[in-house]
């Protein structure tokens, strides 16, 4: 509540000193009701209680051509409250048009151009958002991407320019000759998702889909072939379920290059993934929601607005999305079930979420391996490990000949045996899942640790701990397992180095503050090892047990 009320002071004080507060009246014009509301608005938003916000903010309309603050938050939480046309109306239908005084206005109104096939109406919004397009670099890629989209659909060629942004020229061109049916459309496609320096495989559904556009359904299934179920994103499971059932049409429900609003529909998607990859929830959202009003009919990119709303705890919001995944998309329908099982572990626990996923497993005929494999993955994290095994055992025993899925499989039922303690199997699985892949650096952590905490093999697991690192030095995870193996072995110096490193990275993990703690007791660093253990106490997620050991710690200290 303190919080708030400072907020609440500096937003008051904004408001009286800024000059763009008024453009045609004085503060006393303003009931104090007005002012209340807005500035109950202003905190709520800021707080990112988006639909409160909005109610404050519709009960202070009075502002809406007077402050330029109150005009583009107020707009925001429409557009973030899934209000896209209420939001495009407040904008056009302002009696002060200097008020558009922020780029995402225009892209609005964009937009709306393009969703009634005004080309050169959104050009022209196009071009009066030029003045705020180097306010951040996102903006300026927005912009100049649009630009060329449009050159594109009004002229049928493309505009190439001296701007390039990287992978996502590559995608933009990509669409740009896919909507003028050029025969490079196919080299630019899988250009894209071979691309070595990242992941592009959600544009493999782009090129099944222009396939199929063209007829070349042969080639489609060929390629939806390659598609692994497990290792897969929900888009190309979905994907690869359609080609193996013939259902072809479905691609062409949902996307069609022939549509300029799907493709840029598409373009504003990627731009709410780059938002959410910085953790900005609330431009992800306003991106992502108008990407939907582009192209309503692609609800599969839902699945980040559910996303957000989970990880902002908006868990009711995020429910009231995942209703639309109903079972006519298989998979959607399991990450629907997925997603509700995980919001049930943070409303109730693990118990109720596990009866849940059970209950609507068990209704699934014939379960796909990726279910299969979720729901194994859901009893290890639930800690049911002999589940999780029964589960992990029926995907290896249906495997063919991809090892490198077999792999990731040995290694979590490996996993599970150890936590069983059945230490034999634990390393039988994790020693065949490093046959497979023997670079794998979160096997090799995992097995050498577990050997340390052990006391086996100490010099060979201190070995696959120094290569596990050379392969990830930047793994918080890793750099704890290699500083916590060299307290283990009683070098605390060299341990210190490490933990040090792996607490920078990762500042709120529990394990990592209390590894630090007990390293710096042993090189007689007392107060600061309290300090790093009491820390631990004050973070949410801690066992129990973890609680009870660093209290007895805290009093008495480390056992020599």
């Amino acid at each position: 509540m303190f919080n708030k009320l400072i907020k609440l002071i500096v937003i008051f004080g904004v408001f009286y000193q800024t000059p763009g507060y008024s453009k045609s009246a004085s503060f006393n014009a303003f009931n104090s009701r007005d002012l209340s509301n807005y500035f109950s608005g202003m905190v709520a938003f800021e707080n990112k209680n988006n639909s409160d916000a909005l109610k404050f903010f519709n009960a202070s309309k009075v502002l809406l051509n007077k402050h330029d603050k109150y005009l583009k938050r107020y707009t925001y939480s429409l557009v973030l409250e899934d209000r896209v046309v209420q939001a495009i109306n407040v904008i056009k239908n302002g009696s002060d048009k200097r008020s558009i005084e922020f780029f995402d206005a225009y892209i609005l109104l964009i937009a709306d151009s393009l969703k009634k096939n005004n080309l050169d109406k959104a050009e022209e919004y196009l071009n009066l958002s030029l003045k705020f397009q180097n306010e951040n670099r996102l903006n300026l890629v927005i912009f100049e991407t649009l630009r060329q989209y449009l050159y594109t659909f009004k002229n049928k060629k493309i505009l190439f320019n001296k701007k390039n942004f990287g992978n996502i020229s590559i995608i933009n061109q990509a669409f740009q000759r896919c909507y003028l049916k050029k025969e490079s459309t196919r080299s630019s496609f899988l250009n894209l998702v071979n691309n070595p320096e990242g992941d592009y495989s959600r544009y493999i559904f782009f090129y099944i889909n222009y396939l199929i556009e063209n007829n070349e359904i042969e080639q489609a299934t060929a390629v939806a072939d390659q598609i692994e179920y497990i290792s897969s994103t929900l888009l190309l499971s979905q994907s690869k379920s359609w080609v193996e059932n013939k259902n072809f049409e479905e691609f062409g429900k949902i996307f069609s290059c022939n549509n300029h609003s799907d493709i840029i529909g598409e373009f504003l998607f990627l731009i709410s993934n780059l938002y959410s990859s910085q953790d900005d929830i609330k431009k992800s959202n306003f991106y992502l929601n108008l990407s939907n009003y582009l192209n309503p009919k692609f609800i599969l990119n839902s699945t980040l607005v559910a996303e957000n709303f989970y990880l902002n705890g908006e868990y009711n919001k995020a429910k009231k999305v995942l209703i639309n995944f109903d079972k006519k998309y298989e998979f959607y329908y399991w990450f629907r079930v997925k997603k509700e099982a995980q919001i049930l572990i943070k409303e109730k626990g693990y118990d109720d979420a596990i009866d849940f996923i059970n209950s609507k497993f068990s209704k699934i005929s014939k379960p796909n391996v990726k279910m299969i494999f979720d729901v194994a993955n859901f009893y290890k994290n639930s800690k049911k490990y002999e589940k999780a095994i029964e589960y992990y055992t029926k995907i290896i025993s249906s495997l063919g000949t991809n090892l490198e899925i077999k792999s990731e499989i040995l290694y979590r039922r490996g996993g599970s045996y150890e936590r069983l303690r059945q230490y034999e199997k634990a390393d039988e699985d994790l020693m065949n899942s490093l046959k497979i892949n023997p670079d794998d650096a979160y096997v090799l952590n995992y097995l050498a640790y577990s050997w340390l905490e052990r006391d086996y093999q100490i010099e060979q697991a201190m070995e696959m701990l120094e290569k596990a690192y050379a392969l990830r030095s930047n793994d918080p995870y890793i750099t704890d397992s290699i500083g916590w193996a060299y307290y283990l072995i009683e070098n605390y110096v060299e341990a210190e180095k490490y933990i040090k490193k792996a607490v920078e990275i990762m500042p709120e993990d529990p394990t990592v503050n209390d590894h630090y703690g007990d390293i710096l007791w042993k090189l007689n660093r007392n107060i600061q090892a309290r300090y790093f253990w009491n820390y631990v106490l004050s973070l949410d997620d801690v066992d129990e047990d973890v609680r009870k050991k660093i209290n007895v710690k805290i009093i008495k200290g480390l056992k020599s």
